[in-house]
């Protein structure tokens, strides 16, 4: 059979921010065209004025995804601070009302506020999604049903968006319950083959509910544009070492369960629902507090999770040249990731005698910085 390429393309979504207020800001006008200009067609703007949107092109390897994410980066960091702006990566801006926020008007973006109403007002979110190649459509059907077992983890991984509208959530990734008021937004459905999908999508196509499967915003679906399977559950990462190493974990636990396939194995498949339980705790508690591992039928701490994923992917992660990367998810379940950092930060702010929302604007000046920490 066939290797797959398992190519990378890795696309995210910014907020800008003014640079004084440190409050959220519309893309004022020439900043996407200067931007077009130089990433020519890798960026765009996205549902809400305050966003921008950029993708790598496909990339043979975790090497090329980084020269490319930071060509992109700071081509868009370039252009905003021109006119006082800064991008962030995180999921959720820790102090920004979404009832003052007015969305893009494009086609596309105006059909989904008539479509989907109040729920879409909210979507004051970015996320980040990670394209990995594979161009047979039986082997993307076959391994959808299988990785996403993992997509709690990486979730739990990502986490960047604790704060909503001023206030702790208590959650770890806030932006997974905005983009769940969505339809057809949650785990995949499981389906049985390719030709299962396609009938699936198929029904609401010629029933005139949706044009074409990109109106599927599943946490894991096959893209409606390109030969690839699309990872979208996890939350936009503030640094870009942590979002290569999100990039190379999707790689090579796809390459890992195509390697189970062709010695005739699989990685079992667990309901939705016992699925959606460890989900519920990636979206709470982040690296904090453990899965379930449903095979030993107990709640395993996250450092000892990443400890075996590591090893299920290692001589994968030696064929792809993206070890480094890898192994990087230790120092994340062990330290913390954005989520851990921003709280960090406000307790900080808090015990210097910040008010409440100055300690906010602290999360907002860390969260610039750490945009910039690797570029």
């Amino acid at each position: 059979m066939r290797e797959p390429d398992f190519t990378l393309g890795i696309e995210e979504e910014y907020l800008l921010v003014d640079q004084g207020s440190l409050a959220l800001t519309e893309a004022p006008a020439g900043l996407m065209e200067d931007c077009a200009a130089e990433l020519e067609g890798q960026v765009s703007p996205e549902f809400l004025q305050c966003q921008i949107e950029i993708g790598t092109k496909p990339c043979a390897d975790i090497a090329a995804a980084r020269d490319d994410l930071k060509r992109l980066r700071s081509a868009v960091s370039k252009h905003a601070g021109k006119r006082g702006l800064s991008p962030i990566a995180a999921s959720c801006h820790p102090l920004a009302d979404w009832k003052t926020q007015h969305h893009t008007d494009k086609q596309r973006y105006n059909e989904l506020s008539r479509d989907l109403g109040g729920v879409v007002r909210r979507l004051l979110i970015c996320g980040m999604h990670v394209h990995v190649g594979i161009d047979d459509d039986a082997v993307r059907a076959d391994l959808m049903r299988q990785m996403s077992y993992f997509l709690p983890h990486l979730l739990a991984l990502s986490t960047s968006s604790p704060f909503w509208q001023g206030a702790d959530t208590g959650l770890a990734s806030y932006r997974i319950s905005v983009f769940d008021n969505l339809p057809r937004t949650g785990l995949p459905p499981q389906f049985e083959s390719w030709s299962d999908y396609e009938r699936s999508v198929q029904i609401l196509v010629d029933l005139g509910v949706i044009e074409d499967s990109s109106r599927i915003w599943w946490d894991l679906r096959p893209s409606s544009r390109f030969p690839t399977l699309e990872t979208r559950i996890m939350d936009v990462q503030p640094r870009l070492e942590h979002a290569l190493t999100l990039a190379a974990l999707n790689q090579c636990l796809l390459r890992m369960l195509w390697r189970l396939r062709i010695k005739n194995q699989r990685w079992r498949i667990y309901d939705r629902f016992l699925i959606g339980e460890n989900r519920w705790r990636a979206q709470r508690y982040g690296v904090s507090e453990g899965l379930i591992d449903f095979g030993a039928a107990q709640i395993v701490d996250f450092p000892a999770l990443i400890d075996e994923m590591i090893e299920l992917v290692e001589q994968d992660a030696g064929i792809l040249r993206c070890l480094p990367e890898i192994e990087r998810a230790r120092e994340i379940a062990i330290e913390g990731n954005s989520t851990t950092r921003q709280r960090a930060v406000l307790a900080q702010a808090k015990a210097d005698g910040q008010d409440h929302e100055d300690q906010m604007r602290a999360v907002v000046r860390h969260l610039i910085d750490e945009f910039h920490a690797d570029l």
